[in-house]
């Protein structure tokens, strides 16, 4: 059985909607929309064997020191 979805707001940098964008006009062919696209990226994160915590810490810092 599929889990619900759940929809939510998110804001994020000019620059990400722009390579987000071009995902999915690249992916023209699949017929996907943005909100697949960043599900799609999310699960590949959560599923992958690292500390997702941490690693959100880690990402968090880096982008608001401005090198990420």
């Amino acid at each position: 059985m599929k889990d619900r979805k759940i929809s939510f707001g998110v804001n994020i940098d000019e620059n990400l909607v722009k390579e987000l964008d071009m995902i999915v006009d690249n992916s023209e062919y699949l017929q996907v929309s943005r909100s697949e696209v960043v599900e799609a990226i999310l699960t590949a994160y959560f599923k992958s064997d690292i500390d997702h915590e941490k690693k959100a810490r880690e990402l968090i810092i880096r982008k608001r020191k401005g090198k990420l």
